[in-house]
């Protein structure tokens, strides 16, 4: 009975009904931003990847330009390039 007479109260009652419909109703409710905070959180931690590997390509781009033996390093290791007199034997797990 205590309860239905404190709804009866017309502020409350919109009150109640305001918070119902934008924590669980309206476009953005509170699932909306929980799902978009993680995404963005997902998103900036992809980004940081990205900025390390560019780091790491930076890296290993100015020691090819500066060191030719590290050249003839990166195309045997990546596209497997050999010399005349050379077998290459490539084994995978």
């Amino acid at each position: 009975m205590i309860i239905w007479r404190i709804v009866r109260n017309k502020y409350v009652a919109a009150t109640l009904i305001f918070l119902l419909f934008f924590l669980f109703l309206g476009e953005n409710n509170v699932m909306v931003t929980h799902k978009l905070k993680r995404e963005v959180s997902e998103l900036n931690k992809e980004a940081k990847l990205i900025r390390q590997g560019i780091e790491q390509d930076s890296i290993a781009a100015v020691s090819l330009i500066d060191n030719p033996d590290a050249i003839e390093t990166y195309g045997r290791e990546h596209y497997y390039m050999k010399r005349q007199d050379e077998d290459i034997f490539i084994v995978k797990e």
